[in-house]
């Protein structure tokens, strides 16, 4: 049994997969500032003898950031832990078990707290001389400088979920009106992605802007890597999988207008087949096999 666990912000979430690559036991997102709920959770619907075979793995968008342990202890065993960009993991679990089963070329792009991609060029996943490669959060589309942009990179400070939340709530403080800040109660600290995602399906004039804007942002980052790397498959994950109503069709579109055309009239834009569970797949994947990738 290999177990992952992928971390967004504060937030976690886990997976047990077997052998075959099947889940055998999750654990729901928590918000918590450490793996061990999610851990005790998954060992508490798994049978103790697949301890003995047990990879363990954390995906998390920035993992140097973390002061990652590399020893967790569960039923009186130590088991090491291996660490893996969130953007590394998704890829490779699109690579085994989603939308990028049997291509050569993948990107998987994600939005959530953070952004983040992977990449897999010519059958070879893309870690770099440092393990950072793929830091897609710290793409420049904006030549204005900001203290935000310094601390996080400019493409997550706009198109992450806090950032869309932040452009929206800066429209509305410069006398724009919405009807998000009043299903928030009135008050911009209680605007969420969520509320903004569904003021645009409801016709909000400025969150349909801010989520125009937001596919621009996107779709400029993924047509910038798509036009190094070609792709067969660009996968898009975190709320391009699960607002895809609202974000799949135009960023095919913002790509159409942005890619070379021999790129674009070949490459396949999905959204991931395996939502939000796909960096903990990944994980998990990486715990039994490090980076390497199915057979084509």
């Amino acid at each position: 049994m290999n177990v992952g666990i992928s971390f967004d912000g504060l937030r976690a979430r886990g997976v047990a997969m077997d052998a075959a690559g099947k889940i055998v036991a999750r654990a729901e997102p928590r918000e918590l500032t450490g793996s061990a709920g999610v851990i005790e959770e998954i060992f508490r619907t798994t049978n103790s003898d697949d301890l003995e075979s047990l990879g363990l793995a954390y995906a998390d968008p920035d993992p140097g950031t973390w002061d990652w342990p590399t020893i967790e202890k569960q039923n009186g065993r130590e088991i090491p832990v291996q660490c893996i960009s969130s953007g590394n993991a998704s890829v490779l679990a699109e690579m085994w078990y989603g939308a990028g089963r049997g291509a050569r070329d993948v990107i998987a792009f994600s939005v959530g707290r953070s952004v983040s991609a992977g990449i897999v060029s010519n059958g070879q996943l893309l870690m770099g001389a440092h393990k950072v490669a793929s830091s897609v959060a710290w793409l420049s589309l904006n030549p204005v400088e900001r203290e935000d942009y310094k601390k996080i990179g400019c493409l997550e400070a706009e198109a992450a979920a806090p950032g869309i939340v932040k452009r929206l709530v800066w429209r509305v403080r410069s006398g724009d009106p919405s009807k998000v800040v009043d299903d928030a109660g009135g008050s911009l600290t209680n605007v969420t992605l969520e509320g903004v995602l569904t003021g645009a399906r409801e016709g909000d004039g400025v969150a349909i802007s801010v989520i125009r804007d937001t596919v621009r942002y996107l779709a400029m980052a993924v047509s910038n890597i798509a036009a190094v790397v070609d792709p067969e498959v660009i996968v898009l994950g975190g709320i391009l999988q699960s607002a895809n109503d609202l974000l799949l069709e135009p960023i095919r579109q913002e790509c159409a207008r942005r890619m070379p055309k021999a790129i674009q009239d070949r490459v396949r834009i999905e959204a991931s087949p395996l939502g939000a569970d796909a960096p903990a797949m990944g994980a998990a994947r990486f715990a039994a096999g490090g980076t390497q990738l199915p057979d084509a």
